[in-house]
């Protein structure tokens, strides 16, 4: 008897120190998001990466996830820099008042293997190194990124003229140069705004107006859509340099595979949702032939205008782009 305990207590000893190294440590990651559990965004990008995270270590590393319900989007980086919470899952605009640099990758090509070969995804890691956060991912929410919802078509020569328009600051310089006034708002906050007629339209991606109702205060989309949006999901780096490399390296992979999954997977939510909102009784409205004719620059242009400001990183980052070719 002693012999085979003795045998069984040497096998699981083997065991463990044959685990994969992966699962050699078992450890849950508070994560924080920008947008509820239930948006789109957490449920195409944010829960698949956690899922396929788990998956990949063997149930080693799991999150435990909480929305702005728990702190406000535009009080989040610091918090997930500072330790408090260990993941971030974000769109760069929310902290762009630390730094700008995230935001600016919507002025970048969408393409993830053009942002990595062009050393554009290495530069924005390392940027948000000197913050404390490792970068994870860099998620294109589809080929084009974004749309203005309205309450009323377009019909001046202005597009917005007379109108106050929803949008974070990189939307600022192409709603002030298209007439409009712009005011900065959080996404859950614009259904009332629309309401009450305290804005007059809000510029917001491709998918999640159907999951925010606005097509019941706002009856019309801008068209065309234009520029190209990513989310990010960054870490603590502390957090992140005390896992395991395999854990790590877990990490970062299935941040990769999630870079291109979603270039595909949003198109097509896209495209459902424009079908959608329009059963739902919501038209296309054109913007004027001047304001159509140079939407594309005025997003990129604005964009970078907001980046490169205060930011020298940003500006170095514009520079490399150019040099790459994956900005105008």
């Amino acid at each position: 008897m002693l012999n085979r305990r003795a045998a069984l207590a040497a096998a699981a000893l083997a065991a463990l120190c044959f685990q994969s190294p992966v699962q050699a440590q078992n450890r849950e990651i508070r994560a924080l998001s920008g947008f509820d559990s239930n948006f789109v965004f957490t449920r195409e990008i944010a829960k698949p990466f956690m899922e396929n995270v788990t998956k990949a270590t063997g149930g080693a590393l799991t999150f435990k996830f909480n929305g702005p319900e728990t702190v406000p989007v535009f009080e989040q980086f610091q918090p997930t820099a500072a330790g408090a919470f260990e993941l971030l899952f974000t769109h760069p605009a929310y902290h762009s008042g630390t730094t700008t640099v995230g935001l600016a990758t919507d002025a970048i090509d969408y393409d993830p293997a053009k942002r990595r070969e062009s050393g554009i995804w290495g530069f924005v890691d390392a940027h948000y190194q000197k913050s404390g956060l490792k970068l994870i991912a860099m998620t294109p929410t589809g080929s084009k990124g974004f749309q203005f919802v309205l309450k009323r078509p377009i019909t001046a020569a202005k597009s917005f003229e007379g109108m106050k328009i929803r949008g974070t600051v990189s939307y600022h310089p192409m709603i002030r140069a298209m007439g409009g006034a712009p005011v900065v708002m959080g996404g859950g906050e614009v259904y009332s705004a629309l309401e009450r007629g305290i804005i007059d339209g809000a510029a917001w991606g491709l998918t999640g107006v159907a999951d925010f109702k606005w097509n019941e205060v706002a009856k019309y989309l801008a068209r065309p859509v234009f520029g190209q949006v990513s989310l990010l999901i960054v870490m603590n780096k502390r957090a992140f340099d005390a896992l395991p490399a395999a854990q790590q390296k877990a990490l970062l992979d299935e941040g990769h595979k999630l870079e291109i999954a979603t270039v595909t997977r949003f198109d097509a939510l896209a495209a459902a949702e424009l079908k959608l909102l329009k059963e739902k009784g919501m038209q296309e409205t054109a913007f004027s032939p001047d304001d159509a004719a140079r939407l594309e620059k005025l997003w990129n242009d604005g964009v970078w205008e907001v980046a490169t400001a205060k930011n020298e990183d940003a500006r170095a980052l514009k520079k490399l782009a150019l040099e790459k070719g994956v900005t105008r």
